[in-house]
């Protein structure tokens, strides 16, 4: 597959990911825990990302696409935790425009267009 591809299927999948943490903010659980999504290298994506050669790893859209990455992780993680704790307010803040996973998953999908233009 190629790294527009991959692109590609991982602006969905993390999409994906907006909703599996509304519906645990409104459920407040769900199969996922905050340990298990904190790492950002054991989804498709993260994987496919630590696969690349040097030569793409040393590329300035792989470093900004890699950090923002490991920070999406990172904070779908936290609001995960807050939703499984029951503080369904503070996890809906996050999610919504300009709050900390809002922006995170914004800034991250951003990256990854331009990227994606950038090779095609």
């Amino acid at each position: 597959m190629s790294i527009a591809d991959e692109i590609t299927r991982a602006i969905g999948a993390h999409a994906m990911w907006k909703n599996r943490l509304r519906n645990a903010i409104a459920e407040g659980r769900s199969d996922w825990t905050a340990d298990k999504i904190q790492p950002d290298n054991l989804c498709d994506f993260g994987k496919w990302l630590y696969s690349l050669p040097a030569s793409d790893k040393s590329s300035e859209h792989w470093k900004k696409v890699q950090s923002l990455h490991a920070g999406f992780h990172q904070e779908a993680a936290r609001v995960m935790e807050l939703a499984l704790k029951g503080h369904k307010d503070e996890a809906k803040s996050a999610m919504t425009s300009g709050g900390a996973f809002a922006s995170c998953s914004a800034n991250l999908t951003e990256a990854m267009l331009i990227w994606r233009k950038g090779i095609s």
